[in-house]
């Protein structure tokens, strides 16, 4: 753990300079802090979690009972965060830097959890390491480590004769995924402090006005909805998401998902809620409950779609049941429409005032 550091403060005699260096100086101590200890805690417990497995028993054993009794557990203790996938995780990387905090000159140059979640992709020892590396001394951000691991940039530089132009045009690809206010919106982070996440950058304010009155629209249609998440965060091994409302139906007995898209709806969209369908149904579906459905909305300014996503073998249960209890797709498109048409309005009043 870092010794506690105050914030150098020198006087210049520009004071907007001098506030935002204060600012981003005290944004950057603070990171690390967190940093260092969502790091250590996480590689801890997987050392516990490998002390357990020690004891004799077989890692699938082990898998599948007390891995599932712990997620369960610290779940109910903590809230999210701690599922199976991640107590996982935690094992796998300390299995693979077992003497992180082992360093000889007692200097520790961590990167962030989720710059280790996407190391723990690369099975090559000597690939990671070059990555992690590679990571620390150009400060890449975790999108730009995820694209560089998923492009195989560590081989390509191994195999090209001139490196500097691959080099150059991994960083003219990744300059946008470089944002300094990356921890600040980092889920993981809001989660180990046990905070709510702050959505509001998750969204422009038309996507906020069209799904805050989406929500009150299904709230309203009397036909057993009730509400279970906004911008409810989905993790995969690869990325986060965030699906826009989540409902329950009681008369259904069965989970509805919602996406709002503010561009053409695309095949991309429909295979994204299909992954949000089977994750619903292999998490959060308990007995008794019906499949998950999913409706991918558009409001593109020239068309606005509604397009209902359901699983292969559910379609008969869709056509049968489902549909008695959902808005046709004409009542989801027209509600879109109008709440546009009010935004846009709304907009031109406040450019007059």
């Amino acid at each position: 753990m870092p010794n506690f550091e105050m914030i150098p403060y020198q006087k210049t005699e520009n004071v907007i300079s001098d506030l935002k260096n204060i600012i981003e100086v005290a944004q950057k101590q603070a990171y690390q802090s967190v940093n260092v200890l969502l790091v250590e805690r996480n590689w801890l417990i997987g050392k516990r979690i490998a002390e357990e497995e020690l004891q004799g028993q077989e890692r699938a054993e082990y898998g599948a009972s007390v891995i599932k009794k712990l997620a369960k557990e610290l779940t109910t203790e903590y809230g999210r965060g701690f599922t199976k996938t991640n107590l996982y995780t935690f094992y796998s990387f300390y299995k693979s830097y077992p003497n992180i905090f082992h360093s000889v000159s007692g200097k520790l140059d961590l990167l962030s959890w989720t710059h280790y979640r996407v190391l723990l992709q690369v099975e090559d020892v000597e690939a990671r390491d070059w990555y992690a590396k590679e990571a620390y001394d150009q400060t890449w951000s975790v999108r730009t480590l995820q694209r560089n691991v998923s492009s195989q940039y560590y081989y390509r530089m191994l195999k090209t004769q001139s490196p500097l132009e691959v080099e150059t045009e991994m960083k003219e690809l990744t300059s946008s995924y470089q944002n300094k206010l990356e921890f600040i919106k980092n889920p993981i982070v809001a989660e180990f402090l046990g905070m709510q996440e702050d959505t509001s950058y998750l969204e422009s304010e038309l996507e906020q006005s069209v799904i805050n009155n989406l929500q009150k629209f299904l709230m309203e249609l009397g036909k057993g909805y009730a509400f279970v998440a906004r911008q409810q965060h989905i993790h995969t091994e690869k990325e986060d998401y965030y699906i826009d409302l989540v409902f329950y139906n009681y008369i259904l007995k069965c989970f509805v998902l919602i996406d709002l898209k503010t561009s053409k709806i695309t095949h991309q969209d429909v295979g994204q809620m299909d992954m949000y369908i089977r994750m619903y149904d292999e998490l959060k579906r308990n007995e008794g409950d019906n499949p998950t459905i999913g409706i991918v909305l558009c409001s593109d300014t020239d068309e606005d779609i509604a397009k209902y996503s359901v699983m292969h073998g559910n379609e008969q249960l869709f056509a049968s049941k489902y549909k008695l209890y959902l808005p046709t797709e004409q009542e989801l498109r027209a509600e879109i429409e109008t709440q546009k048409e009010l935004f846009y309005l709304q907009n031109k009043e406040k450019k007059r005032i």
